[in-house]
């Protein structure tokens, strides 16, 4: 009711306000010297008039508005409460957001991709799923041994800390013995140093199969960096 009512008031003061303007028009055009609106300074006072009425009533309003918004907004709370039941919203309102909620999450699911292949990441369904491997390849070397708290320093104390831009091979030289090596005097070492070099400076993206090789390089120089460490452990705790 009171919205129909303030409707109601707003379109009788247009109304109002637009017969006014053209009554006064019209005065000013019948006294005119010609009779006619060339040249009528006072028809162009009036209408002057009403606009810039219209235009400061209309400011008013919107500044109205705006400021009322403003101060309902800073009345709100910024804090998570917890709603009682008689504040929660009712039963239709609940499934409809729960069924929006639901067709949401279904639409996301059905909108990822599924057979996209993108250079240097895993393909999506393998395990390799969301895996950037250049980026996966530089995280190894922390977990290896770039501080003193990790592994190649756990076996040599006294190994030197990771120079910048250092090649794996010439930076793990001193537990290169500990490692098993091939046929062709090949050890992991050298598998994952020709993966990080890759990694660091290719101009392509490595593939998954050279990603697999630095990573399963990477799990046996921490398998034997891991045994030799718990045989250090045994011969302290013998000795």
């Amino acid at each position: 009711l009171s919205s129909l009512s303030y409707a109601f008031l707003v379109v009788v003061t247009i109304i109002a306000m637009g017969l006014s303007c053209v009554a006064l028009l019209a005065q000013a055009v019948r006294h005119s010297p010609d009779g006619s609106w060339t040249r009528n300074f006072n028809a162009l006072v009036i209408g002057a008039s009403y606009a810039s009425s219209y235009l400061a009533i209309s400011l008013i309003l919107c500044f109205n508005r705006r400021l009322a918004v403003r101060m309902r907004l800073q009345r709100m709370s910024k804090a998570y409460t917890t709603l009682p039941g008689a504040r929660c919203p009712t039963s239709p309102v609940h499934e409809y957001v729960a069924q929006e909620y639901m067709r949401t999450c279904l639409v996301a699911h059905e909108s990822l991709p599924t057979d996209v292949v993108h250079a240097g990441w895993g393909r999506p369904g393998t395990e390799y799923d969301g895996v950037r491997f250049r980026r996966a390849l530089l995280d190894t070397i922390p977990e290896i041994g770039e501080s003193r708290y990790t592994l190649a320093h756990t076996v040599i104390p006294a190994h030197p800390t990771l120079k910048p831009h250092a090649r794996m091979l010439h930076h793990f030289r001193f537990i290169l013995p500990l490692l098993s090596a091939e046929d062709d005097e090949l050890t992991p070492l050298h598998y994952y140093d020709s993966a990080i070099q890759l990694a660091r400076n290719a101009a392509e993206e490595p593939t998954e199969h050279e990603f697999a090789l630095g990573m399963q390089a990477v799990e046996e120089i921490k398998k034997s960096l891991n045994d030799c460490r718990l045989e250090a452990l045994e011969s302290s705790i013998t000795d």
